[in-house]
C-alpha cells in the first residue's frame, strides 16, 4: 500500500548501534531521505549510528558524504554512489555502465524527482567480492564521467551498420531448429568472417546481434550492393515458409549497445505476448503493478531469482516503455531479488489503464525471462578460423540439437564461444547427444559446463566402458553409417531447391538417433 506523508515539515530519527541493527538503519535512512524527496519535506535531520571507523569519518569534512557513509556502512560490497543533473534514460546509462564493467549489484537506491538525481548502488566483482584494485574503481569512475557520451539507440528491428572496425548485422524473426546454421552457413558462403555475436530466444522468436568483416581484408563492408545482397538472403532464410509477415529488414545507424538492441528488437516484435509460461516457472517470477493514487505515482513491485544483468533488464524495458523512474529500492536476499519502482510515463501520469498495467506486466516477465537461458551450457574454446560458427551450428544440427541462446566473441587469435543447447523439441538433452558432438567437434575444445550433464556423462561412460550389447553397437553402426551417408550428399543438396529433401534426411537421422538413445 501506499502511505502519504502529508503535512511533514521535519522528521528526526535516532537508531541504535547494535550490529544487527545495521541493515534496517541502512534501508530506512535511505527510506526517509526518499520520502523527504518524493513528498516535499521541508527538512530532514537524521542521526545514524552504525558501527563505524570513526577515524575515517573524521578526516571527511563534508556532511552529507559523512551522512551517505553511515547510511550505507561497509560491507562485503563496493559502493558507488553517483548524481548528476536528471534527465530521461540517466538511470539506464549508469546501470548501463556498471553491467559493462561485469558488476553484480547486490543492493541499489534510487532518487531522482526534480531536476536532480541521487543514485547509490552496491557491487561486488564476478566473484562476488568487494573491490580493492584500484585500477577497477578509477575505470568505474571513468565510465560513469563519460557516460553523457551514450547516443540514443535506433529501435528497428532488423538491420546492417558499418563502423570502423566491422559491420553489424541486427535479425529478429520466428525461431525454429537449425536457424542460427542456416544464418551462419549463408555468411560463410558469402565470404563473411564472424568476430562476435548475440542471440537470444524467447517466446518462439530470435533476436541477434552478429558483427562480421570481409573475409579477404578483414574490414568492415562497405559496398551497398553486398549488403544488400546480403540482407536479401538473410531475410529468406528468416522468412521461411511461416514468418513472411513478421521477418523484416533495414538498416541501422548510430552505436550498438548488443543487449540493449537485443531487449528493443524482441520488444517491438511483441515477443512478450506470444504464447504462456508454465505454472512452476511463473510462480518463480511474481510482478505486481497498482497505482498510489495520492502522490500520482505507479508502483512496481517484482520477485525473482537473482541473476547476473536482472536490474539492467528491468530498467531498459521501463525506459523502452517511455516510464520514468523516480524512486527505486533493489535488494538481494540470498538467491531472491526485491525490487521496487515508483514510475511515471514521460508525460508525468501514472498508469491510467488495466489493459496498461496489465501490459507492463507482461513485458517485465518477458524482459526477466530472456536472458534466463535453457538447456545446457557448451564452451568452445580453439583458434579462430573463418567459417567456425558455420561447422560447429551444422554438426549441432546434424546430432538433433537446437540452440537456445548463443555469445560468440573473438579474443586475438581464439574463439571464445557460449552455447546453450536443447534437442529440436525443446526438451533437455540426453548426455549421449551431447558427446556425440563432443566427439565430432573435439572432447578438449567443446566443454560441457553443465554438472548435472558432466555428472550423466561420466556415469555413462564408466557404464557402457564394461561393455554393449550387440543392439546397441548395430544401432550406433546404422546411426553413424546413415549420418556419413547424410554428410556426402549434402553438397549436392545445398540449392534452395533441394532444400526439402535434405531436411528430411537430417530429419530421419534425428529419428535414429532417438532410437539409438531410447
Amino acid at each position: 500500500m501506499c502511505r502519504p506523508w502529508s503535512k511533514l515539515s521535519m522528521v528526526v530519527v535516532k537508531i541504535s548501534s547494535e550490529d544487527h541493527l545495521t541493515k534496517h538503519c541502512e534501508a530506512l535512512g535511505f527510506l526517509l531521505l526518499q520520502a523527504a524527496a518524493a513528498f516535499q519535506v521541508q527538512a530532514l535531520a537524521l542521526l545514524v549510528v552504525a558501527p563505524m571507523d570513526h577515524e575515517f569519518l573524521a578526516d571527511i569534512d563534508d556532511e552529507y558524504e559523512k551522512l551517505v557513509i553511515q547510511l550505507n556502512p561497509p560491507r562485503k560490497t563496493t559502493l558507488v554512489q553517483v548524481g548528476s543533473a536528471n534527465r530521461q534514460g540517466s538511470l539506464l546509462e549508469v546501470v548501463q555502465v556498471l553491467t559493462d564493467l561485469n558488476l553484480t549489484i547486490t543492493r541499489a537506491y534510487i532518487s531522482s524527482d526534480g531536476e536532480w538525481f541521487m543514485d547509490v548502488f552496491h557491487v561486488v566483482d564476478q566473484s562476488g567480492n568487494k573491490i580493492y584494485d584500484g585500477e577497477v574503481i578509477d575505470r568505474i569512475q571513468k565510465s560513469l564521467a563519460a557516460r553523457a557520451s551514450i547516443s540514443q539507440l535506433s529501435r528497428r528491428s532488423v538491420g546492417i551498420q558499418a563502423s570502423s572496425e566491422h559491420t553489424s548485422i541486427e535479425l529478429v524473426g520466428r525461431d525454429r531448429p537449425g536457424l542460427l546454421s542456416e544464418i551462419f552457413a549463408v555468411l560463410s558462403d558469402l565470404k563473411c568472417n564472424i568476430v562476435a555475436a548475440e542471440v537470444w530466444t524467447h517466446n518462439l522468436r530470435m533476436a541477434s546481434v552478429i558483427y562480421i568483416t570481409d573475409e579477404e581484408s578483414g574490414g568492415p563492408i562497405e559496398n551497398s550492393d553486398r549488403l544488400a545482397n546480403i540482407k536479401r538472403l538473410l531475410r529468406y532464410i528468416l522468412v521461411g515458409d511461416r514468418d513472411k509477415r513478421s521477418a523484416k529488414t533495414a538498416i541501422s545507424v548510430g552505436v550498438t549497445h548488443t543487449q540493449r538492441r537485443l531487449h528493443q528488437m524482441l520488444y517491438a516484435d511483441r515477443d512478450y505476448d506470444r504464447g504462456d509460461t508454465a505454472g512452476e516457472e511463473r510462480s518463480k517470477l511474481v510482478v505486481n503493478v497498482e497505482n498510489c493514487t495520492e502522490k500520482d505515482y505507479s508502483m512496481v513491485n517484482m520477485r525473482c531469482d537473482d541473476r547476473p544483468k536482472l536490474l539492467f533488464d528491468t530498467v531498459c524495458t521501463l525506459t523502452d516503455m517511455e516510464y520514468v523512474v523516480f524512486h527505486a529500492t533493489v535488494i538481494v536476499e540470498g538467491p531472491e531479488a526485491y525490487q521496487e519502482y515508483y514510475i511515471r510515463h514521460v508525460d508525468g501520469s501514472p498508469i491510467s489503464s488495466e489493459g496498461e498495467r496489465q501490459r507492463l506486466v507482461l513485458c517485465l516477465e518477458a524482459a526477466i525471462r530472456r536472458r534466463n537461458a535453457e538447456g545446457v551450457r557448451l564452451e568452445l574454446c580453439c583458434e579462430d578460423r573463418v567459417g567456425l560458427l558455420s561447422d560447429v551450428t551444422r554438426i549441432f544440427r546434424e546430432n538433433g540439437l537446437s540452440v537456445t541462446q548463443a555469445e560468440v566473441t573473438t579474443r586475438g587469435s581464439q574463439a571464445v564461444n557460449v552455447f546453450y543447447v536443447t534437442d529440436s523439441s525443446g526438451n533437455p538433452v540426453h548426455s549421449r547427444m551431447i558427446e556425440a558432438v563432443r566427439n565430432e567437434i573435439g572432447q578438449a575444445i567443446l566443454q560441457v559446463k553443465d554438472e548435472m550433464h558432466a555428472k550423466a556423462s561420466a556415469e555413462e561412460s564408466g557404464r557402457f566402458s564394461l561393455g554393449v550389447n550387440a543392439e546397441d553397437l548395430w544401432k550406433k553402426s546404422m546411426y553413424f553409417q546413415l549420418l556419413a551417408a547424410v554428410k556426402e550428399v549434402e553438397p549436392h543438396l545445398s540449392s534452395m531447391q533441394m532444400r526439402h529433401s535434405k531436411e528430411a534426411l537430417l530429419q530421419f537421422s534425428y529419428l535414429l538417433q532417438n532410437v539409438l538413445i531410447a
